[in-house]
């Protein structure tokens, strides 16, 4: 559920310090929001189940902003260099992909809550939001298969320990959380329970494994906080680069030594234009040359 930027050589989106404490920040907050889903799940089974989704809306508002920060600082690492995608395929799928798709889930799950808590046109507003609850999971799911999909080349058996102790968690927690959505819409279409409306959608199916499945979160956080500790303990050259010619890009257009992708690839025609040799004439008359000739 969060992406960070610190297995890439090209993170260079602040001060050292800052951008360290920035993403120790972000770890944390991370944990915490998914404590707070835990505290919001477990408060929906007592007198009080309006103060758990209100937990709920403030742990998922923490996911969002962490997703957030996530694609900005990755945006922000390659100077906001969009066509060094083309290059890297990494950056489309893994690194604005996943943060992307996980705020997405976020936010209708966010709007989901909300809407039960308004419990205004419950025929229209209550059946859309079990509709979102659904769509929030797959794209949670579609955000943690695309996160599996980054790849260490230079990075030793600990790190890669470390990076599936992060993915696996957030792939099993969003899995549930999917099957929890499917359930929960089946046994209320079979029971006919939408004609109770409000907090009656949420089955106590649904919020066990909803708490189970943030508990995962919180230990794919936990995993997550170590793994930015050891990343950030790294010597620089032993973090990845944007592969592809991505990095040498970078680097060249960050020392000003040529020009962007797409700039190149306009001025290329004209290029080749100004480097044409025109084509040979033939030598004109030398009267002087010809008269030294023909005396000899």
């Amino acid at each position: 559920m969060v992406k960070l930027a610190t297995a890439r050589e090209s993170r260079m989106y602040g001060p050292r310090l800052s951008r360290n404490r920035a993403e120790y920040i972000n770890a944390g907050v991370y944990v915490f929001s998914t404590i707070v889903l835990i505290c919001g799940f477990a408060t929906l089974l007592s007198s009080q189940p309006k103060i758990g989704l209100v937990l709920m809306l403030i742990g998922l508002t923490f996911i969002i902003v962490v997703n957030v920060h996530d694609l900005i600082a990755h945006l922000a690492g390659i100077d906001y260099r969009i066509g060094l995608m083309e290059l890297d395929i990494q950056l489309p799928l893994v690194e604005i992909a996943v943060p992307v798709v996980q705020a997405l889930g976020g936010v209708l799950f966010f709007i989901a809550i909300l809407f039960l808590l308004i419990q205004g046109d419950k025929d229209r507003l209550e059946t859309q939001s079990m509709n979102m609850v659904i769509a929030g999971a797959v794209l949670w799911v579609l955000g943690s298969i695309l996160n599996s999909c980054q790849i260490y080349e230079r990075a030793d058996g600990h790190v890669q320990i470390l990076q599936q102790s992060v993915q696996i968690p957030f792939l099993t927690g969003s899995f549930l959380f999917l099957v929890a959505a499917i359930l929960n819409s089946r046994e209320h279409a079979h029971a006919g329970i939408l004609r109770y409306g409000g907090l009656h959608l949420l089955s106590r199916t649904w919020v066990w494994m909803g708490t189970f499945a943030s508990f995962l979160l919180l230990i794919g956080g936990l995993a997550n906080v170590v793994k930015v500790f050891k990343m950030l303990q790294m010597d620089r050259l032993r973090l990845e680069k944007l592969r592809g010619g991505a990095q040498e890009r970078l680097m060249r257009v960050r020392e000003g030594q040529t020009p962007f992708l797409s700039e190149e690839r306009r001025r290329w025609p004209r290029t080749m234009e100004s480097t044409t040799e025109p084509p040979e004439t033939p030598p004109g008359p030398t009267p002087y040359k010809d008269v030294l000739v023909g005396n000899a």
